[in-house]
């Protein structure tokens, strides 16, 4: 296939998955801005117990992710039977992972003291996380069957999809948060409610579909029948995944934890900031996302040329996409960041002084941001988890969330200095990942053909 038309093929299979990873990203933005509107104190709770579910939630996606490359390099071998029990014990990985999760969700508070945070907030955090935390569930079996059925190229199913959850929380949000249409005002709650409401809306529509469009694969025939083998398999593809998507969301996780030693206005720019930032990453997201159902096709082939020609394309179009929201973010800070708040707002002031900042440092991050996610997605087509894992590790833990204290707090630079220490972290990532494929796992694949 010419570049022209990996460029095509990954457009035509991205561009869905691109607005579906929007559209989800708009659920948290339609949380953020709503409760920015209620009140700073709520925006801060949430964007704390926000970060809090997704350490819990992308490390149980793990199995979900796994199913992708799995999937995909069955079709390309028309194994109809590994598709189905590839599927099916996604969907047991994550029943059990909820199982485990779901004690962390309920007794957060005292966790969250123990990090550090101001009372009040961990209270409200914890409150939210009570509630939305049922959520977990239909959250990681949507992820699952979302996965199947991006593997199979039914991209725009999921696109649509996520479009009528996003519209299903925006809804409910603007009822129970506020009190709107007759709803009782629940605040933090409420958008809670709206979030778990979200996710079984999600759920029901994806099974409808699977079942109805894709009966031949009869993914919950006798479904609590267990296959240990395929159990094991994709167990052992998806925690390195899990571990991967944890180091990331943890270095993350671990600057809203520090920009909350800050306070309550710094916590809530840092917020802002990251809902602008997470915009673009969902776009890489996206991206990563049809280079790992492309690279689980190649690798199903054992085609080298195809996999090394779609990865480069894939990482340049990907530099393109750094390169408008470098621009978006250096030029229009304070008129994206007025977005989230009301004009009223006696905060206001200093929000956008804080958040301004932040947003600077983002714009240096997005391009070892674009990079690093694209080199996890085409190193998990071909089925490389363990050795990226503890890249991530490496580069999160040990040079992200050290360098974002440091920078922070021991060299007096607050949340710039935070968001600074993520941005060395991510482009050590960036750099390993990319020697990772590039050196290693592209001549492994050439050597099975």
């Amino acid at each position: 296939m010419t570049y022209g038309g990996h460029v095509r093929a990954i457009a035509l299979l991205g561009l869905p998955l691109i607005g579906g990873h929007l559209a989800q990203f708009a659920i948290g933005l339609t949380d953020t801005v709503m409760l920015g509107w209620y009140g700073v104190q709520a925006l801060a709770a949430v964007t704390l117990g926000g970060s809090y579910f997704f350490v819990l939630f992308l490390l149980g996606a793990g199995f979900a992710m796994a199913v992708m490359p799995m999937v995909a390099t069955a079709a390309a071998e028309e194994d109809e039977t590994s598709i189905r029990r590839v599927t099916r014990m996604g969907l047991w990985l994550s029943l059990l992972f909820f199982a485990i999760a779901s004690p962390l969700l309920w007794w957060s508070y005292p966790i969250l003291l123990l990090m550090g945070q101001e009372p009040a907030v961990a209270e409200t955090a914890a409150t939210y996380l009570r509630v939305a935390g049922w959520g977990l569930l239909p959250a990681l079996l949507v992820m699952v069957l979302k996965s199947y059925l991006a593997a199979l190229e039914r991209t725009q199913i999921v696109f649509w999809i996520t479009i009528a959850a996003a519209i299903t929380n925006g809804l409910t949000n603007y009822a129970l948060i506020f009190g709107n249409w007759g709803a009782p005002e629940l605040g933090v709650t409420g958008a809670a409610i709206a979030s778990v409401v979200t996710q079984m809306v999600s759920l029901l529509a994806v099974v409808v579909y699977a079942v109805r469009v894709l009966p031949e694969h009869e993914l919950f025939r006798r479904f609590w029948r267990p296959d240990w083998e395929m159990f094991a398999r994709v167990f052992r593809l998806g925690v390195p995944i899990g571990l991967t998507m944890l180091s990331e969301v943890t270095m993350f996780a671990s600057s809203a934890v520090m920009m909350g030693w800050l306070g309550a206005i710094p916590l809530a720019a840092h917020g802002i900031a990251l809902q602008l930032a997470s915009a673009t990453f969902m776009v890489h997201l996206g991206l990563s996302n049809a280079a790992t159902i492309r690279a689980g096709n190649a690798y199903g082939r054992k085609d080298r040329a195809h996999l090394a020609r779609g990865a480069l394309v894939v990482t340049i179009m990907s530099l393109m996409i750094s390169a408008v929201a470098v621009m978006l973010f250096l030029v229009f800070p304070e008129q994206l960041i007025s977005l989230f708040m009301e004009s009223d707002d006696p905060q206001r002031g200093q929000i956008l002084l804080i958040g301004t900042g932040l947003l600077a440092v983002a714009a240096l991050f997005q391009t070892v941001d674009g990079a690093q996610v694209i080199a996890l997605g085409v190193l998990r087509g071909v089925q490389d988890t363990t050795g990226p894992m503890v890249i991530a590790a490496l580069s999160y833990w040990l040079v992200g969330i050290p360098a974002s204290y440091i920078l922070g707090f021991q060299m007096g630079w607050g949340g710039v200095g935070v968001w600074s220490g993520l941005v060395l972290g991510l482009a050590c990532a960036a750099v390993l990942l990319m020697a990772r494929f590039w050196g290693r796992t592209i001549n492994r694949v050439g050597a099975l053909a």
